[in-house]
């Protein structure tokens, strides 16, 4: 071959390399590889809204990520991941005590005049159905998006002491959200159902409300006791 075509032909390889090398807000990390956002050791990475003080109401119990339950202001002890991530998808295992309730955030905005996350981010529901103590409606279940959509009856929630497996996928509002294997909600954010929903339901209030396009991950204290682990991310 030609030395100075050889040349070419290796700068040209070099710098598509580089041009579709998929950077995330990871260093190091492509798209589309999944990324750990709890070690099982420590809650590095993780941190309370709107804050950088010390954790207290969580700790790490045989290497799941447990919320004890804090008896403080409404989202107080929520915590939420040092990144922030668009389209993705969202993978973890999680149980409850019986009666307990919690859930999982995306999209979460920090700013002084956000007092709690839920102002801004839809919440993947976890919750004990069958004993939490008071009436659930449907959107309140677990797996729901919490006050918008109702999970399927087809459904299957594993009892209380098992480990249920979850996902959340975001792609270009584009929403699934499965639960033990099984898809149980899809919808698309900010079309007109959505919008409906939102507006004539409990987030009319909360204009910001599902309206980020990329934000942080978060993990309800609900003042239950709550466990989770193996959580990962990848983006889409």
């Amino acid at each position: 071959m030609n030395k100075y075509l050889l040349i070419f032909t290796l700068i040209t390889i070099s710098f598509s390399v580089r041009a579709d090398d998929g950077r995330t807000d990871s260093p190091g990390k492509p798209k589309g590889e999944w990324i750990s956002l709890f070690d099982g050791r420590s809650l590095k990475g993780w941190h309370l809204f709107n804050k950088t003080s010390e954790i207290k109401t969580w700790k790490i119990e045989d290497g799941a990520l447990v919320c004890l339950g804090g008896k403080g202001p409404s989202g107080s002890g929520d915590i939420f991941t040092d990144q922030s991530f668009a389209d993705f998808e969202l993978r973890w295992e999680w149980k409850v005590d019986k009666g307990s309730n919690s859930g999982v955030f995306y999209h979460v905005l920090e700013d002084p005049k956000y007092k709690r996350a839920i102002e801004t981010a839809p919440e993947y529901q976890i919750i004990d159905d069958i004993n939490f103590p008071a009436k659930l409606e449907d959107s309140q279940k677990a797996g729901a998006d919490y006050g918008m959509y109702t999970p399927s009856d087809i459904k299957q929630l594993k009892p209380i002491g098992e480990w249920n497996t979850s996902r959340i996928i975001f792609k270009n509002g584009h929403v699934e959200h499965w639960l033990n294997d099984i898809r149980i909600i899809k919808f698309k954010a900010w079309k007109k159902d959505w919008t409906k929903r939102k507006t004539e339901g409990k987030w009319k209030d909360y204009p910001d409300y599902g309206m980020s396009k990329a934000g942080l991950i978060g993990l309800q204290d609900h003042g239950n006791k709550a466990y989770f682990k193996n959580i990962e991310i990848r983006e889409l």
